[in-house]
């Protein structure tokens, strides 16, 4: 599996609703796509949930090369290079990917860590799982990047209320999620 996002800053006072509106039109539209897991429609929005910044970030978790192949090469992302320009496309491999349905979650808290040097790569994911924090028993997705040697958790939350103290990362809306059919 492949996890990939995109991260679209947008200016402060953008009208989210442009995306909002664009989501409720579009979203459906990758359901059920090739190799597809699932794609979660994620927005960050200035101020609210102690975000800095206004934000459209799709994550996607891919099967396979396959379907991001069909996705990127194939005209479906052309969609976003028309709207928002040329975009970094962050790639991570799962090392925990959710077994649990999603479907049921409104917020995506997501932070990245470093993987330190080691001599040995032997007990790194044991490492990295004891410095996870627990989150309100809330269930997470676990990637990592070997070429920046970083980590990424993506907490999976129906309520944040609790979260914000003292954590430090992103919260994401959950606008849509597109599943594999």
């Amino acid at each position: 599996m492949i996890t990939t996002q995109y991260k679209i800053i947008l200016p402060s006072d953008y009208d989210m609703n442009i995306i909002k509106e664009r989501v409720r039109n579009n979203g459906h539209k990758t359901d059920g796509f090739d190799d597809l897991k699932f794609k979660l429609y994620l927005i960050t929005e200035k101020g609210i949930n102690h975000n800095l910044q206004n934000s459209y970030s799709p994550l996607y978790l891919w099967k396979n090369h396959n379907g991001l192949n069909k996705f990127l090469f194939e005209g479906y992302y052309d969609n976003i290079l028309t709207s928002f320009g040329w975009q970094q496309v962050q790639v991570g491999i799962p090392l925990i990917d959710p077994p649990f349905d999603i479907s049921r979650y409104k917020y995506l808290f997501h932070f990245t860590k470093p993987i330190s040097p080691q001599e040995s790569m032997h007990n790194a994911k044991e490492e990295i799982l004891k410095n996870i924090p627990t989150i309100n028993e809330a269930e997470y997705m676990l990637t990592y990047n070997p070429d920046k040697w970083e980590y990424d958790v993506f907490y999976f939350l129906s309520d944040v209320s609790n979260l914000i103290e003292g954590k430090q990362g992103v919260v994401y809306t959950i606008l849509h999620i597109s599943h594999e059919i």
